[in-house]
């Protein structure tokens, strides 16, 4: 979502986006957010040269903020980082809370089960997923 248009949304997918991708489409709705109003509602727009600011929002299907991240504008997101926290969000609320994943982790690696047992004991656990070398 972006104060652009709808038109400057079609543009950017068909002269660029579209280049990007193997389908030549994107897989996600564009929606335009004239005037800023949901812009201000998550603090990211800047009403003194309208635009909003770089924002990513992860919000689960009960419409929580489960996570987000806002940047300057000239720093670029990392679309895979995205897409590896909402796979993790994904799996923890497949356990319905009772798995958690570790930094840098991805489909198929091991979660962690928070206790008090695990206390003192993350980085055992946690090395089998990262490699610190």
């Amino acid at each position: 979502m972006s104060v652009d248009s709808v038109f400057v949304h079609k543009m950017w997918v068909d002269h660029e986006l579209s280049k990007m991708t193997s389908s030549g489409s994107i897989p996600f709705p564009m929606l335009s957010d004239g005037g800023g109003k949901v812009g201000e509602i998550y603090g990211v727009y800047d009403p003194e040269n309208g635009v909003d600011v770089r924002g990513r929002f992860l919000i689960d299907p009960d419409g929580v903020i489960q996570g987000y991240e806002v940047l300057s504008p000239p720093v670029g997101r990392n679309v895979s980082e995205s897409l590896r926290q909402i796979q993790a969000f994904q799996a923890v609320r497949e356990s319905k809370g009772t798995r958690a994943t570790p930094s840098g982790w991805a489909p198929g690696k091991k979660m962690l089960a928070p206790s008090p047992a695990l206390v003192g004991k993350v980085c055992d656990e946690w090395k089998v997923n990262m490699a610190f070398d």
